[in-house]
């Protein structure tokens, strides 16, 4: 039999499905690994996906997503972001924000170029990167910079072969967030240096603080040069909907559409007629879920200080990354004896990167009842 494709078969499993697959298979176990709401989708929401199959709404969508759909992804993003691409030719719906990071590395990627990854991060930048014959290159974060991205270590990453910086704010896995004063430099030196930016805003409306999440596509010389990600997943609680878009200029848009078009076709019908409902009325939903978010997040900042588990404080998503160093354990031996031992799982801070060693993560998207019994769990293994 001849060969399959190198970089496909050396591609590691995901780090967070491998305990998800043990802990479905254990009796008592709790889970929090799995970055997934634990709310219903909003019923206004589903109604209008119910709606649309009962007016026989089943059938393709142009390539690149209702006009309606996309309208309001422009508009919702003018609102709150002051970020302004045009819906006819600037915005495509995707299955999925995944699917939308994929296809701008495909769009993008000649081999050899070279994409800047900061770490720790979403476990699907490097693999992605990797299949378009791109070379990924990472950047360690540091747990006393908050794991955000500063100027010195973009600069000091920055080749002649450098083409992409991946930037994932409010990031997973850590929490962090880039504030517009962060971002700022970070903007200069892609302009400098003619980068493209991905930014992968799919958390961007679970931030805890006072300052709103800020796009670098709103930054002077940006919206040219950066494609941005989001979706419906994490905000609205429609994970299953598999609904994501992509905001790019033109030039690079039409080239993801064309990709799209050939992989994929459209995204579900019936889930962006559910998406139009959640944009235009779906504000109090985010704010509902945001508030119990932020309760649990406050919560397990107590539990792991009382601990002696530090973990600096998450101000986006729905994550905490504790430091476990000092227990004299690899993440994975950590993370590994604690299912053993404890049936609860959580994901070792390397599955998101060399970086991430010495940490774990914690996700709260649980119930407050269940994060009280996973941290009980965590008191007795740790003493």
């Amino acid at each position: 039999m001849k060969e399959l494709c190198h970089v496909a078969e050396n591609i590691k499993p995901s780090g967070i499905r491998k305990f998800f697959d043990i802990v479905s298979e254990m009796p008592d176990a709790i889970s929090l690994g799995v970055g997934e709401p634990d709310f219903d989708t909003p019923w206004h929401v589903v109604d209008e996906g119910i709606y649309s199959l009962e007016r026989g709404k089943t059938y393709y969508t142009s390539n690149s997503g209702l006009i309606e759909l996309r309208k309001e992804i422009c508009k919702w993003y003018a609102k709150k972001y002051n970020v302004h691409y045009e819906a006819a030719n600037e915005t495509l719906i995707t299955v999925g924000g995944s699917e939308g990071i994929d296809l701008a590395l495909r769009a993008l990627i000649n081999p050899g170029d070279e994409v800047i990854i900061p770490e720790p991060s979403y476990v699907s930048y490097v693999p992605c990167v990797s299949l378009t014959g791109g070379t990924p290159v990472t950047i360690d974060l540091k747990n006393e910079n908050k794991f955000k991205l500063t100027e010195a270590e973009l600069r000091e990453h920055i080749t002649d072969k450098t083409k992409v910086l991946i930037l994932s704010y409010p990031n997973n896995p850590t929490g962090a967030i880039m504030t517009k004063a962060d971002l700022e430099p970070i903007a200069r030196l892609a302009v400098e240096n003619d980068l493209y930016v991905i930014s992968d805003e799919i958390y961007s409306e679970l931030t805890y603080t006072k300052e709103p999440h800020c796009s670098i596509a709103s930054f002077p010389g940006m919206h040219d040069r950066t494609i941005v990600i989001n979706g419906f997943s994490k905000a609205y609680a429609m994970t299953g909907w598999r609904m994501g878009y992509a905001m790019a200029p033109e030039n690079i848009a039409s080239i993801m559409t064309k990709i799209h078009q050939f992989c994929i076709m459209c995204a579900p019908t019936t889930s962006q007629y559910a998406a139009i409902e959640a944009l235009k009325n779906g504000d109090k939903d985010i704010a509902m879920m945001r508030k119990s978010y932020d309760e649990r997040r406050r919560y397990l900042l107590k539990r792991l200080a009382d601990m002696n588990m530090p973990a600096f404080e998450p101000e986006g998503a729905f994550y905490i990354f504790p430091d476990i160093s000092r227990f004299g354990m690899s993440s994975d031996e950590f993370a590994t004896k604690l299912l053993k031992e404890q049936k609860l799982a959580v994901v070792p801070g390397t599955a998101f990167g060399n970086s991430g060693e010495g940490f774990i993560r914690i996700s709260y998207a649980y119930s407050i009842d269940q994060l009280r019994e996973a941290l009980n769990r965590i008191e007795d293994f740790i003493s």
